[in-house]
């Protein structure tokens, strides 16, 4: 056969093996290009094997990563929000909640509740940022001081995973700033009560969320290279016409300057929090 003819006949072949590959089995690396297996990217907690890039996850999906199978109990998983303003824009608050809700299987932005980590019994909230980019309206407002109103009667150390990029929920207006007030509140009353808060921060924790109780914790720890903040560097930049330093608003600069504890890669986040909650909260 020709040589023209044989590359034909190769490069046809080749094209139908990647046609006859299904959806959903490989994912590219969104920092460094990487195409990798689902299996692998999913046994290795999500993270990119060449650059180390953490992937984003699910509330769910950090529940299982950090609580023992099995001892997971769910709180207030029904609460659902209103529309106390009518809010009329591109789309009406129900409708924009209904898709997230179909889009993500949940209720709303956060997941909490009490389970065992590594044996120790913790109290639990995930915030999920696919969800109205894991903005806090008045329902995890309202879960997460459930939450840690249910830690202080207990007893029990308190861990909230934060991954917002939006902040108080527009949609609800001061009822979602109220939250950030209410969520403080009970963590001081934690605090009173030589109880343990640890806060962990993941890409992104930015605006009301950062400006709340994300900032409060006993002990600050981050993913790496996640963007931390109040305003992203964009705004911050055309408010001051300056360029911001390089790495600015990222885990590695907060901890540089003091903003934050520790940072933990996600392989390691279950025996640290494990540890911190072993040596700094006594009570059982």
């Amino acid at each position: 056969m020709p040589f023209n003819e044989r590359s034909k006949t190769n490069s046809a072949v080749r094209l139908v093996k990647r046609r006859d590959i299904p959806e959903g089995i490989w994912t590219k690396c969104d920092q460094c290009g990487e195409i990798i297996y689902n299996k692998t990217l999913e046994e290795d907690a999500k993270v990119c094997p060449k650059c180390d890039y953490h992937f984003t996850l699910s509330a769910k999906e950090r529940v299982a990563q950090l609580i023992d199978e099995g001892t997971f109990k769910e709180m207030d998983h029904l609460l659902t929000s209103g529309d106390p303003l009518k809010f009329r824009g591109p789309k009406a608050y129900p409708i924009k909640l209904k898709e997230d809700q179909l889009a993500t299987g949940l209720i709303d932005a956060v997941i909490t509740g009490e389970g065992c980590m590594e044996g120790k019994k913790v109290a639990l909230g995930v915030t999920d940022s696919r969800f109205i980019m894991g903005s806090m309206g008045s329902v995890v407002g309202e879960k997460l001081t459930r939450l840690i109103e249910h830690a202080t009667k207990k007893k029990l150390p308190v861990i909230i995973v934060s991954g917002s990029g939006g902040g108080a929920r527009m949609y609800e207006g001061m009822f979602s700033l109220m939250q950030m007030a209410k969520t403080s509140q009970a963590l001081a009353k934690h605090h009173e009560a030589k109880l343990l808060f640890i806060s962990v921060l993941t890409n992104p924790t930015m605006a009301g969320i950062m400006a709340s109780f994300a900032s409060l914790g006993d002990l600050i720890v981050a993913e790496p290279r996640a963007l931390i903040g109040f305003t992203g560097p964009r705004v911050i930049e055309q408010t001051i016409r300056q360029k911001l330093p390089p790495g600015f608003q990222t885990s590695e600069f907060l901890l540089e300057h003091g903003m934050i504890d520790k940072i933990i890669h996600r392989r390691q986040m279950k025996p640290s929090l494990h540890q911190f909650v072993s040596f700094f909260h006594s009570n059982d």
